[in-house]
C-alpha cells in the first residue's frame, strides 16, 4: 500500500512539473532558434584547420612554425606548415589567399600591393640580424690586404667579392639592395649570387663564394653551424648606429662577446650588427579566436630573454607596419583571456563570442516568461472546463427531451468516468471536483425528475 501511495505521488509530481513546463515550451524553442541563428550568423568556433606559411627548411622561420604548431595543437587546432622561400614568398601567400597566416621580415615589402590591405599584424616576434659570414682567407681590397685582423667593418670592402645574397624568394636581396644604396655600391662591382641557405652554405665552406648574407634568427641551424665553423667570420658592422638612422626599420644590436660558446670565448669580441624585426601577418578574414590563440603562443614562444633581447621585450607591436590585429594587442596587454583560465578553450571562446548575442535573445524572452503562468492556468482549466460544454448539452437535452432520459443518464456516466480519469495539479483539483458536483446535481435532477414523471404515469394508469 505504501509503495502504490509513492507511486501515486510520483506520478502528481511528473504530472505537475509537465503541466508547468508545457507552456514554456514555445518559448524556449523561439529562444533555441534564435540562438541557433545567432551561432550560425556569429560562426563563434574557429576553424581546426590552418595555414601558416614559414621558410625555407632548417630556417629560424622553420623552427618557429614548428613550435606554433605544437602549441595550438594542444587546442585541436591543425596548423599546417607551408615552406617557401622567405618573406616574399609568404607574402604572395598571403595575398592570394593561399595562407591564413606567415612570418614577414620588416623592410621586404618594396612593392605593397592593393591586397596588402587585407592584412593585419599580430606584432613583431622577433630580431632577425644581418648575419654577413664571409671566409677568413679573403682579402677584399688593397686596404684590407694591409690589415692584419683580415676583419670585414664596411660594405664597400666587398668590391670585387662574390657573395650570396640570398633567394629571390626571400627578403634579403631587397634588404641588401637598400644597404648597398645607402653606401653607394654599385652591385655591378661584386658578383652577386641568389642561392638557398643551404647550398649557400656549402659554396662558402667550398671556398665557390667568399660571403654570403643571412637575416635570421640566433635559433636558426645555418647560423648557429656556421658561427661555430673555423675559418668563417661574422662582419662587424661598426656603423649599425648610422644604418638605423638612414633606415627606420633596422635597430642596431651586439652580439656579446662569449655568447655562442663561453667555455671557447666565442666570439672573441663584441660584434656590431643590424637587425630587422619579423612580424607575424595575417588575413583580416582569419577567425579572431584562431588570432588570440596565435599571440598566446607568441607570448610564450617569443617572450623569454634571447642573444639580443630581454625577456618581455617581444611580442611588440611598436614597429608593425600594418595594420594591428585588436585580439593580439588585447593579448599582449591582458595576457591570457579571463575565462581561460577555468573554462576549456572551446567554452570560453563560445562564451566570450555570444554573451552579447545571448544577453540579448534573453533580454527579448524574459518577458516572454511573464505569460507562462496565465497560460499554464488556462491550460490546466481547460482540461477541466472543456468538459462543461458536454455537460451543459446534456442538461439542455434532458430538458427538452425528458422521455430521453436514461440515454442521457448514461451518457453522463461515461461523462463522470472520462473526468475521473483527468489528471490536474493539486492546485487546481477544486475545479475538478467542482466539475464532478455539477455532473452529479444534473444527474440527481434527472433521477428526480424522472421519479417525478414515473409516479405521474402510476397514479394516471
Amino acid at each position: 500500500m505504501k509503495r502504490m501511495k509513492l507511486v501515486d505521488q510520483a506520478r502528481d509530481a511528473f504530472g505537475s512539473a509537465r503541466e508547468v513546463l508545457l507552456p514554456a515550451i514555445p518559448i524556449a524553442l523561439l529562444t533555441v532558434i534564435l540562438l541557433v541563428l545567432a551561432y550560425a550568423w556569429l560562426k563563434p568556433n574557429p576553424p581546426k584547420h590552418v595555414v601558416l606559411a614559414t621558410g625555407p627548411a632548417r630556417s629560424a622561420y622553420d623552427e618557429f612554425g614548428e613550435r606554433y604548431r605544437k602549441a595550438l595543437e594542444a587546442y585541436g587546432i591543425e596548423v599546417t606548415l607551408l615552406p617557401s622561400q622567405g618573406s616574399l614568398d609568404n607574402l604572395e601567400m598571403l595575398r592570394d589567399g593561399r595562407a591564413d597566416l606567415a612570418f614577414v621580415q620588416g623592410g621586404s615589402n618594396d612593392r605593397p600591393s592593393s591586397e596588402d590591405a587585407s592584412l593585419e599584424s599580430l606584432g613583431s616576434l622577433f630580431l632577425e640580424p644581418l648575419w654577413l659570414f664571409y671566409r677568413e682567407d679573403v682579402y677584399p681590397d688593397e686596404i684590407n690586404r694591409r690589415q692584419s685582423t683580415r676583419q670585414l667593418t664596411s660594405l664597400t670592402q666587398l668590391a670585387g667579392l662574390q657573395i650570396n645574397v640570398g633567394n629571390r624568394g626571400s627578403g634579403e636581396p631587397i634588404l641588401m639592395g637598400k644597404l648597398f644604396a645607402a653606401n653607394r655600391i654599385d652591385p655591378a662591382t661584386m658578383r652577386l649570387t641568389r642561392l638557398e641557405e643551404t647550398p649557400a652554405t656549402a659554396a662558402l665552406l667550398d671556398g665557390q663564394v667568399d660571403a654570403l648574407v643571412f637575416a635570421s634568427a640566433p635559433e636558426a641551424l645555418m647560423v648557429q653551424m656556421l658561427l661555430s665553423t673555423p675559418g668563417i667570420r661574422l662582419m662587424d658592422f661598426s656603423q649599425s648606429e648610422a644604418y638605423s638612422r638612414r633606415l627606420p626599420f633596422l635597430t642596431p644590436v651586439v652580439l656579446p662577446r662569449g655568447v655562442v660558446d663561453l667555455s671557447q670565448d666565442q666570439p672573441p669580441q663584441d660584434i656590431h650588427l643590424v637587425a630587422t624585426t619579423t612580424e607575424l601577418l595575417a588575413r583580416n578574414t582569419t577567425h579572431p579566436a584562431i588570432l588570440e590563440l596565435f599571440a598566446q603562443a607568441a607570448t610564450d614562444i617569443h617572450g623569454p630573454a634571447g642573444w639580443f633581447q630581454r625577456a618581455g621585450a617581444f611580442p611588440t607591436i611598436q614597429r608593425s607596419g600594418y595594420p594591428v590585429s585588436q585580439e593580439a594587442e588585447r593579448i599582449y596587454r591582458q595576457g591570457q583571456p579571463f575565462l581561460q583560465r577555468y573554462m576549456p578553450f572551446w567554452l570560453a571562446n563560445l562564451v566570450v563570442r555570444m554573451w552579447l548575442v545571448i544577453g540579448i535573445v534573453l533580454a527579448l524572452a524574459l518577458p516572454l516568461t511573464r505569460i507562462v503562468p496565465p497560460l499554464y492556468t488556462f491550460h490546466v482549466r481547460r482540461r477541466v472546463f472543456r468538459w462543461y460544454g458536454k455537460l451543459r448539452e446534456i442538461d439542455r437535452k434532458l430538458h427538452a427531451h425528458p422521455e430521453r432520459t436514461p440515454e442521457l443518464l448514461r451518457e453522463l456516466d461515461a461523462l463522470d468516468d472520462r473526468v475521473e480519469r483527468v489528471i490536474v495539479p493539486l492546485s487546481h483539483a477544486d475545479e475538478l471536483y467542482h466539475l464532478r458536483n455539477h455532473i452529479h446535481a444534473v444527474r440527481k435532477r434527472a433521477l428526480a425528475g424522472s421519479a417525478a414523471e414515473s409516479g405521474l404515469e402510476t397514479a394516471t394508469s
